[in-house]
């Protein structure tokens, strides 16, 4: 069956259909940090710092020096929404995902005109400036500069011809001139340009703004899940029961997402690498999923814009870099990732894995595990082990029984306080590689840490032990149906 959503517009309808999950503002907007500002208090949620809460997401019609665009903001913000989007249970998410990638969908190039090329500007045209064109906000008076939060940046391996869509950090850093950053080692798109820098060749790349919800999670699987070649779009693909459909860009030779709103063509430079702050110089970047705002990178790539094309009357969309938008867009890849690979290890034994916010998708995760025989005492550790194999930014997990919700980080805390003991029920790796995000990751914090980046992954076992769990029964309630209490005459 043909999916009811196939791009941000008609997410945005379905989301519109939904009882206080979009709201609108014609009220003036400044794009420089009021916009995130006022959406922190909306809806943002996440990691942000408090007051921030899960809400609504939100369109903004009156944006300041951007009279015929619409801001779209925290449409994934939300476990709920996504799952909506997704046509699923919240707590489905994750394994349908996993399925996703082991049947995927691969893209197609489309025979209609491609809607995301309905005006088109041209870089050499003379009045061409990205800052009037793409109405990126900053998330705070701090960051460096524009940021494009949610581009979906598409391109081509110049030795294999394979594909891979990836979100990255991307900033506006002149009138036809984006910066680019990379993970030291932990995207595709990444070793692309740096083979094309070995062959002395630029790098053609489009960044599609403004798609199918599903195109944004799906983007969002690492390896070894979805090892270099593997094209996200196919997890799209798979997700809707139908190909994403591709366009030729107009510019560059590479493909773009014909539904998307806006569309920026370019060419990743090769031997230039640009200091993210050069306009600002506030020696920040961005508020990343951590929290915090993430020190600029001198070690930033140059992509040379070509062209931007859009729909006409585009609606931009944005995010808040630690809300909630963050856990949905790497959580729920990093859970399916999780699911399975121990699922296929010892199936039937882990019931569900919650990428937690406190970790912004990335940091922690929840395993909600069934201990079937005793021999079974210890795998729970087992696959704790496999889920830091699964995804190598994760810290901590936390491993909790089938009668604990894994979604509830109350009742996750409640097995913590009577399952769990400290001298017991920790156990350490010192000295693993994780995330260079993390503050803490740092030299300063511990003589285990030998280089920025590296953590002491950490397991607590809040299982109880087999043999003992007629000790740990909860208690036990009356099944009823509440509905018949709640209805109004």
């Amino acid at each position: 069956m043909k999916s009811k959503v196939t791009d941000l517009r008609s997410a945005l309808k379905l989301l519109e259909s939904l009882p206080g999950q979009l709201v609108h503002t014609n009220v003036e907007v400044e794009p420089m940090a009021e916009l995130s500002g006022v959406y922190r208090h909306i809806g943002a949620g996440g990691t942000v710092m408090r007051p921030t809460k899960e809400g609504p997401a939100m369109l903004f019609h009156n944006v300041k020096g951007h009279p015929d665009a619409v801001v779209a903001i925290g449409v994934l913000a939300s476990r709920n929404r996504v799952a909506a989007l997704l046509d699923c249970r919240p707590e489905e998410l994750g394994k349908k995902l996993y399925h996703s990638v082991d049947n995927p969908i691969p893209p197609v190039m489309s025979k209609e005109p491609a809607l995301c090329q309905q005006i088109i500007h041209r870089a050499e045209d003379k009045d061409f400036d990205l800052y009037k064109l793409v109405p990126a906000p900053t998330n705070t008076p701090d960051d460096a500069g524009p940021y494009i939060t949610l581009g979906m940046c598409y391109a081509t391996h110049p030795d294999t011809g394979q594909s891979d869509v990836t979100v990255h950090r991307l900033c506006i850093q002149g009138k036809d001139e984006l910066s680019i950053f990379f993970t030291p080692g932990a995207r595709h798109i990444g070793a692309m340009a740096e083979r094309a820098e070995q062959l002395n060749r630029s790098l053609p790349i489009s960044i599609s703004i403004g798609v199918d919800p599903a195109i944004e999670i799906g983007s969002c699987f690492e390896p070894p899940t979805t090892p270099l070649g593997y094209d996200e779009l196919a997890v799209a693909g798979a997700l809707r029961g139908q190909p994403v459909e591709l366009c030729n860009c107009v510019s560059v030779n590479e493909r773009a997402i014909v539904n998307a709103e806006y569309v920026i063509e370019g060419e990743i430079l090769p031997h230039i690498r640009v200091q993210e702050d050069q306009n600002s110089h506030t020696g920040y970047a961005m508020p990343e999923f951590p929290g915090y705002t993430g020190p600029a990178s001198n070690q930033c790539w140059k992509i040379k814009v070509k062209a931007v094309t859009h729909r006409k009357n585009p609606i931009m969309q944005t995010c808040i870099g630690p809300s909630e938008e963050h856990v949905s867009m790497a959580g729920i890849p990093t859970e399916a990732s999780i699911y399975g690979m121990i699922e296929k290890a010892m199936p039937g034994r882990l019931q569900n894995v919650y990428c937690a916010t406190p970790g912004g998708g990335k940091y922690m995760a929840v395993l909600q595990f069934k201990k079937l025989t005793s021999s079974d005492e210890g795998r729970q550790r087992q696959a704790a082990l496999l889920a830091f194999s699964a995804f190598s930014e994760l810290k901590h997990v936390f491993l909790v029984d089938e009668d604990v919700d894994c979604f509830d980080m109350n009742d996750v805390l409640w097995a913590m306080n009577t399952r769990f003991q400290g001298d017991a029920d920790i156990i350490t790796i010192p000295g693993v590689r994780c995330h260079p995000l993390d503050p803490s990751n740092n030299p300063g914090c511990s003589p285990s840490i030998r280089d920025y980046g590296i953590a002491c992954k950490t397991i607590f076992d809040c299982t109880v032990p087999y043999a003992q769990k007629e000790r740990f029964q909860r208690a036990r309630f009356m099944e009823v149906d509440s509905d018949k209490w709640l209805k109004q005459e």
